[in-house]
């Protein structure tokens, strides 16, 4: 049996983001679609007999913009510590070095804790059966690739594969905590709904025009001039859409060609953001 398995997790994107109620408990309700990106850290499992340790290796560009935890109030180090909860008998190092970048809406956090949950499965056979609790998206991690999703994220229906397509992501160094993005969308008095019914009906129907479809309800809550920014310059340098993934800040854009993608890109680069050309795939875990 093997000790150690190393992953590449990869990011996601809303293709299509809408909130769409408060419910009782103060949750919000949302129907989007998910797209795992081909934008990833790396997340090494070594089984121990006890104990856990975690090792992040974060570029100064993320640190900087946000620093990430990297002890026990550790989205990754929480799935490790409620899996040996549920299959006790073992322990764990992880280590995790980051390529996505953080408050962006991307995932990295849940793709990092479900890439722990993996790596365990496949270390000891066991699984653990409620990673709802750790994080809304992290079930969506468990499986990748295009999903339909509503309720709180609970509800994920696979659809169509929307894998290969070529995009450009871009973020600035502003960002936007979750509960405060929440707040602004309950604040806006005359809402514009993207439709991700029509979303997921134009990806299923293999529609080539589907990018129409995509949009984020967030934009219109939330004021980031890096977002407007990055989304002039893509939408200037030949995207055919570009809009802000999850509750912010990143932005990606969707290109025809490679060659558009890397010239957006280098410019994004130029004027200081993060930026780098990726596409759509199919899967959240690759091993290596």
């Amino acid at each position: 049996m093997a000790e150690r398995i190393t992953v590449k997790a990869a990011a996601k994107v809303n293709l299509c983001l809408d909130v769409t109620g408060v419910l009782p408990n103060g949750y919000h309700s949302i129907e989007s679609v998910f797209q795992t990106v081909g934008l990833y850290d790396t997340v090494s499992v070594e089984l121990t007999p006890s104990g856990i340790s975690l090792e992040c290796v974060v570029p100064e560009e993320f640190a900087s913009a946000d620093p990430i935890p990297c002890d026990e109030r550790n989205i990754a180090y929480k799935a490790a510590m409620r899996f040996f909860e549920e299959n006790p008998g073992f322990g764990c190092n992880i280590r995790i070095v980051k390529g996505i970048p953080s408050q962006a809406g991307m995932g990295g956090g849940s793709t990092d804790a479900a890439a722990v949950l993996y790596c365990l499965n496949r270390l000891t056979g066991k699984t653990y059966s409620t990673p709802e609790k750790l994080g809304a998206d992290v079930p969506f991690f468990l499986t990748g690739g295009t999903a339909y999703v509503s309720g709180i994220g609970e509800n994920i229906k696979p659809i169509a594969d929307y894998s290969g397509r070529i995009l450009v992501i871009g973020k600035g160094r502003e960002g936007v905590s979750t509960a405060e993005a929440y707040r602004l969308i309950d604040s806006l008095p005359a809402p514009v709904h993207p439709d991700a019914q029509a979303l997921k009906a134009a990806i299923q129907s293999g529609d080539k025009d589907c990018f129409k479809h995509f949009g984020n309800l967030f934009e219109q809550a939330i004021s980031l001039p890096e977002v407007d920014s990055i989304k002039s310059v893509m939408l200037n340098k030949d995207a055919l859409r570009a809009v802000m993934t999850g509750s912010g800040s990143a932005v990606f854009g969707l290109f025809e060609t490679q060659e558009q993608a890397q010239i957006c890109c280098e410019k994004l680069r130029t004027a200081g953001y993060f930026a780098q050309v990726c596409q759509t795939v199919s899967d959240a875990f690759t091993e290596i």
